[in-house]
């Protein structure tokens, strides 16, 4: 869900990027909630997972978590990428604390901004306030409740880090 909206909405802003999504399940799995998401005008249903890989994160310019079990298992792939990994929530969090991105300043630094002060043991355990609740198995209100959560925070995301062009 995350990768199709963060991808549309950079696509609205004129952002050119490579927006991938991966995960913890096996290679694959057909795309969960795709009628949620058909319905809000998304056509997910030749997506397959990707099981997320030390290459995938090292390569990344931001690495974007749903929970924080997924950003201990990034950091576990590839420690180096710690300072450009968060989750989705923890992010526009940090971001709208910190201010949006300044006209012309380098994403990278922006992004080591709102890194600045964060330990490595908020990655233990499970937050409410850092993790998005996985609906996988859940009734369809459910998946609907989880894609309004995350495209709203991938609204955000974009409207702190990126300007129109």
């Amino acid at each position: 869900m995350a990768e199709v909206f963060l991808a549309r909405r950079l696509e609205e802003f004129g952002v050119a990027a490579h927006v991938h999504s991966a995960g913890l399940l096996d290679d694959g799995r057909p795309a969960q909630g795709v009628k949620v998401l058909s319905a809000m005008g998304f056509d997910t249903s030749s997506h397959r997972s990707r099981r997320m890989t030390a290459e995938m994160v090292q390569g990344a310019d931001l690495v974007l978590c749903m929970a924080r079990e997924h950003l201990r298992e990034a950091v576990l792939l590839s420690p180096t990428a710690w300072p450009k990994s968060f989750t989705l929530k923890e992010i526009v969090r940090r971001g709208e604390q910190a201010g949006a991105r300044a006209g012309g300043q380098p994403f990278d630094e922006w992004v080591a901004k709102l890194h600045a002060g964060r330990a490595r043991a908020g990655l233990l355990g499970s937050s409410d306030e850092d993790d998005i609740a996985d609906p996988i198995g859940g009734s369809r209100s459910l998946y609907q409740t989880t894609a309004e959560e995350i495209q709203t925070l991938t609204d955000r995301l974009v409207e702190l880090a990126w300007e129109r062009t």
